[in-house]
């Protein structure tokens, strides 16, 4: 055993404190919000499904920044319960060396404290540089969750994931994988099929190693010469939601064999000159007496971020890659299940026999079957994310978590 991974292992048997989604939200305002109020995961990095829909807004950061450590820090005490240190796009190629040097010592000084730290990830920009990371961490290996493969696709994709399984068996401890697809072979049309239908059996191959799938729609984008507008949602760019689509269909499926697909990024975090009307209704605000609120949502461009946030979620879609800290709020304020849906699932769960029933609320039919899927997936988001109370909207609890 190498001197790394012994004090690794010291580390990682320190007492820690738990990750756990509004953890910045304490006491009377948890419990007011909160009918099941979220637990603490990702202890042991050993529950992979759980560690997938727990990721919410997965956080970017460049691996240049020269103060790594302390913003991953400040950032978790802020919420964010999942990070990216880029090594790929948001660095410079004459700064990747000491990009490398940066995440190295960041993720060393991360396993010192004793505070929660998010589930860490590194995209690097190829499988080589998972070898190198690895073979140079100290005390930093336990506290990293995994990589990100960028231009994750057939022809790339065996050699990440065999250097993952390289890693794993070197460091002893759970390691994931994310591969991002974005891709022009799985854009094209005439190219999609096989592609997805190869990389869809290189991951099964490695089943317990993936954590999710991430969708790179700025990359898809680019393959037609297109900037998505912050007036429009990413399903407004039919190329590109076309692909989420068929990405979906081929891995998010819910008979066993799919993965947690992840949404894309939203690019945009300050005003503008709007061509449309906003995309955030007033009732919601009027209701809970946060008309004001609603002003700063939309001056900040989140109303279209909400509203994709809505549409991922429609399409099979969960969690998402954020640039932004103002972002993450909004990813975990939607995540939150709500007492109806909670009430249902309860329901449907309680059976195991066929059949329709009214729901507890009285607006609608359970059946029984057809929903059990959606009903095993909500429980597992309300373990991480919560169940509110009765009466409770995500306007309450986005507004909990800004003002706090």
């Amino acid at each position: 055993m190498t001197a790394g991974i012994a004090v690794q292992r010291e580390v990682s048997l320190r007492k820690r404190m738990p990750l756990r989604h509004f953890r910045q939200l304490h006491g009377p305002e948890a419990r007011n919000l909160f009918h099941r109020e979220p637990e603490p995961f990702g202890d042991d990095h050993t529950d992979r499904e759980l560690l997938a829909v727990g990721l919410g807004a997965t956080l970017y950061a460049p691996a240049t920044r020269p103060d790594l450590a302390h913003t991953i820090s400040r950032r978790a005490e802020r919420g964010v319960c999942s990070m990216v240190i880029d090594l790929e796009d948001a660095v410079a190629d004459h700064e990747v060396e000491l990009a490398k040097r940066q995440t190295v010592a960041a993720l060393d000084l991360l396993a010192a404290n004793g505070d929660a730290n998010p589930l860490l990830f590194v995209r690097v920009r190829d499988a080589d540089t998972i070898s190198e990371l690895v073979e140079q961490l100290g005390a930093g290996a336990g506290v990293l969750t995994g990589f990100v493969f960028p231009k994750f696709d057939s022809r790339t994709g065996p050699a990440y994931l065999d250097t993952l399984s390289a890693a794993v068996q070197r460091l002893d401890r759970p390691i994931y994988g994310m591969p991002v697809l974005e891709s022009p072979g799985l854009v094209h049309r005439q190219t999609r099929d096989q592609e997805l239908t190869q990389i869809a059996e290189l991951l099964a191959a490695h089943r317990e190693r993936v954590l999710a799938v991430r969708v790179g729609a700025t990359d898809m984008c680019s393959t037609f010469g297109i900037r998505r507008d912050r007036d429009l949602t990413i399903y407004d760019v039919r190329v590109v939601a076309d692909v989420i689509a068929d990405i979906v269909n081929y891995l998010g499926r819910a008979d066993g064999t799919g993965y947690v697909i992840t949404g894309p990024v939203w690019e945009y975090f300050a005003d503008h000159e709007r061509m449309f009307r906003p995309l955030l209704r007033t009732a919601p605000f009027e209701e809970s007496d946060a008309v004001p609120f609603r002003q700063y949502l939309v001056s900040r461009d989140l109303d279209g971020l909400l509203r994709e946030i809505t549409l991922d979620r429609a399409n099979g879609i969960q969690g998402k890659t954020v640039i932004h800290p103002s972002h993450v709020a909004a990813v975990h304020a939607l995540s939150v299940v709500t007492h109806e849906e909670y009430s249902d699932a309860l329901d449907i769960l309680q059976v195991d026999v066929g059949g329709v029933a009214a729901s507890g609320y009285r607006n609608k039919m359970n059946e029984m079957r057809p929903h059990r899927s959606w009903a095993r997936q909500t429980l597992l988001r309300a373990r991480v994310f919560g169940v509110a109370n009765k009466g409770v909207s995500f306007v309450d609890l986005l507004t909990a978590l800004v003002t706090v």
